[in-house]
């Protein structure tokens, strides 16, 4: 058995692949961390018998799918509150009680899982995969057609290859990617799947975005949301769809005052994401959570708020800010 320095050593330049992997299995950043530090601690011990008649990529990802496997055998999909049923018809009415019950989706930092040296059409297709509207529809496919989804559509990998990390044959994984396939097809939207992540016209409307919501104008917030927008807060059930619901439940709700709020910003799930922090009463601001705007070149298309304070650690911020917004302001850079 190798030591831990050196095992440490042959698995690092897969631990990445290895997270993003887990986390499209999985839908939570906190799950898929446990189940890459699982599949290398059972990699670790198990590395003897490790015979080399497979790459130790293709070993490890044998591993790591069936720690995924055995993870989802107990546990619920991952959702967001628009998948939970229709929107809320009052965007002035009283709010459902906040479900703490839900093992809610979460997002994930692009430091992560898309970092290092890579081929740009690589990096484009690993950010395009994370996109949350498709990590939520991911939670609604069988755990197995999901691997094989991922493995082959996702991670490149050959049928042959699937089907030898899922003992299964080559025709039988096949028959799954075609399952796969038609039922993600048929609940998650396609449009801009393809765009470039970081097309300078997105990050000038993010830019834009931070502006109006830090501001409360409501005005400006507006004419950047395409008709059809969704705004969607976890754990809060509730969620709104159209610009006008969305305009009044930001301005009775949310933005009640000029700079109750502060965005800085930051990137989650091959796009660009905001920490967030609310003002206290003559406090500082403290972590709010993570908003991830969803965009395409023109719009802002939706806008998920994950309001779990928890989440601005994961991403590298701080609990809080001075009241000098200035100050909190300069870590925008």
């Amino acid at each position: 058995m190798p030591s831990t320095v050196e095992f440490d050593q042959l698995a690092d330049p897969f631990r990445q692949e290895l997270l993003g992997y887990c986390y499209r299995m999985l839908g939570s950043v906190d799950d898929a961390e446990d189940q890459v530090q699982e599949t290398l601690l059972r990699a670790w011990r198990g590395y003897e018998d490790f015979e080399g008649r497979s790459s130790l990529r293709t070993w490890l990802f044998r591993i790591a799918t069936n720690a995924c496997l055995r993870a989802l055998e107990t546990r619920g999909k991952r959702p967001l509150p628009a998948g939970l049923g229709a929107p809320a018809p009052d965007p002035d009415g009283p709010l459902p009680a906040i479900a703490t019950d839900i093992p809610w989706l979460q997002p994930i930092p692009d430091s992560l899982v898309t970092g290092g040296p890579a081929d740009p059409a690589a990096v484009v297709t690993a950010r395009v995969s994370l996109r949350l509207a498709l990590i939520a529809a991911l939670q609604y496919l069988p755990p197995r057609q999901r691997a094989v989804l991922i493995l082959r559509d996702v991670l490149g990998w050959h049928a042959a290859e699937v089907a030898a990390l899922l003992d299964i044959s080559t025709a039988a994984a096949n028959s799954v990617l075609q399952r796969a396939r038609a039922q993600l097809a048929s609940i998650t939207p396609t449009e801009n799947d393809l765009r470039e992540p970081e097309d300078p016209a997105d990050r000038a409307l993010l830019d834009r975005y931070a502006a109006a919501f830090e501001t409360a104008d409501i005005a400006a917030l507006t004419e950047l949301l395409r008709a059809d927008a969704t705004f969607e807060m976890p754990p809060q059930p509730a969620w709104f769809s159209g610009r006008e619901q969305i305009a009044r439940f930001l301005r009775s709700r949310v933005l009640t005052e000029p700079g109750r709020f502060l965005l800085l910003p930051t990137s989650a799930n091959g796009h660009g994401a905001f920490a967030t922090y609310e003002r206290t009463a003559g406090g500082p601001y403290v972590a709010h959570g993570i908003q991830v705007p969803a965009t395409d070149g023109a719009w802002v298309t939706g806008i998920v708020s994950f309001n779990d304070a928890r989440l601005v650690g994961t991403f590298g911020f701080p609990k809080e800010f001075s009241q000098d917004r200035a100050t909190a302001a300069a870590h925008r850079s």
